[in-house]
């Protein structure tokens, strides 16, 4: 298995340039995007959670970041501190390996409350949404023995194919969002680069997989 801990792709770059790119690779972390989708969706669709008093919603927002973010990250700071992996970073191939897997379950087990019926208060798009990060992470595992495909814009590829597709589903048409989602995108893309954490390649197969895994979530979840 190749395992990479940098690539030159852009060559050296300025301090401040790299303190702002690693300030949105921090923000825009892969593991918040569930979050962000959540809070985006409750803003713009808010009837869609049509049982849910403000409470409920409070609630749910809390446990989405719990089960999303903050599980997979305390696993992934548990490991380090057991140096299963070398560091919370993942720098290598090698140390993605477990996250992928933890990171897996707790996808599948969102996707599972999605569709279980005791949850039908909650907007049905988060249905193929949960199975398409689920669906990221399988094909993150796999890739990443051949490749370090960027976890970052696979996130990014997410964020801007719900958005979109979720924009379809409901015949609703938000440019402004659409815009908005597809510069961020861009911006977390380009980070990446800048940080020389990846190469081109691996910034672009993550995007592809993300956007696919999201087309693939619709088709197969809904």
């Amino acid at each position: 298995m190749r395992q990479e801990i940098a690539i030159n792709t852009l060559g050296e770059q300025p301090a401040a340039l790299k303190i702002i790119a690693k300030v949105i690779s921090y923000v825009l972390h892969p593991l918040f995007i569930p979050t962000y989708v959540f809070l985006w969706l409750a803003w713009r669709f808010p009837i869609t959670f049509y049982d849910a008093t403000p409470r409920i919603m409070v609630l749910k927002k809390i446990s989405v970041f719990w089960l999303t973010a903050f599980f997979p990250a305390f696993s992934v700071f548990l490991l380090a501190r057991l140096k299963f992996i070398d560091g919370i970073l993942l720098r290598t191939q090698k140390d993605r390996i477990i996250p992928y897997i933890i990171s897996m379950i707790f996808y599948w087990w969102m996707w599972y409350l999605a569709r279980s019926s005791q949850f039908d208060d909650q907007p049905d798009v988060l249905k193929f949404f949960y199975f398409g990060i689920f669906l990221n992470t399988v094909f993150g595992l796999v890739i990443n023995n051949f490749i370090k495909i960027s976890m970052h814009s696979m996130g990014a590829g997410t964020m801007l194919a719900f958005i979109v597709l979720t924009c379809l589903h409901y015949q609703t048409f938000l440019g402004a969002d659409i815009i908005i989602v597809t510069f961020v995108a861009g911006l977390i893309c380009t980070a990446r680069l800048l940080l020389n954490e990846h190469s081109a390649t691996e910034i672009y197969t993550g995007l592809i997989v993300g956007v696919l895994c999201q087309f693939l979530g619709l088709w197969i979840a809904m």
